[in-house]
């Protein structure tokens, strides 16, 4: 397993929709063990393909303290989500050094595949459903802060690029 390197904003591959991962390979498998390692890296709850470059549907998500809970999805999909909304304070290190309140469905249920190649759906709910919606922004190509009014989206961006240098 390696750590990845994580690409930064403005690196056009974040912007750029993910395409379909059509079976799960040993190589999936191996990307998402990699996804794992540079997650725990980070450290971060959760981390998209996109991130470290590889332009698949594919995400990790790992929100427990004991950091065992690995999910591992390919093609997920939100089916449903509740009408509740909670707010997390979402960021990526992709645009490293800022945050921002973000408000999402406080639980989903999501289609996905996993590690074996069977298709689970799934109910997420907390962080565990935050992170979920954000890995999925991820493989839409868009980013946390697209969910901020353009305002709050434009200072976020200029605080980090002072942040960043």
């Amino acid at each position: 397993m390696t750590v990845r390197t994580i690409l930064t904003w403005p690196d056009k591959r974040l912007r750029t929709a993910c395409a379909e991962v059509t079976e799960i390979t040993e190589e999936v498998r191996r990307i998402w063990d990699d996804m794992i390692e540079t997650m725990d890296a980070m450290p971060g709850v959760g981390l998209g393909a996109p991130q470290i470059g590889v332009m698949q549907r594919l995400a990790v998500v790992d929100t427990s303290e004991a950091r065992n809970k690995r999910i591992r999805l390919a093609n997920p999909e939100v089916i449903d989500a509740s009408a509740i909304l909670n707010v997390h304070e979402e960021a990526s290190p992709c645009l490293s050094g800022v945050s921002a309140k973000i408000s999402r469905p406080r639980g989903v249920k999501v289609r996905y595949t996993d590690e074996t190649g069977a298709v689970v759906e799934r109910d997420f709910v907390g962080l565990d459903a935050t992170s979920v919606q954000h890995q999925i922004d991820h493989l839409d190509g868009k980013m946390y802060f697209d969910r901020l009014s353009k305002m709050k989206r434009d200072m976020l961006i200029r605080r980090a690029r002072k942040m960043n240098g």
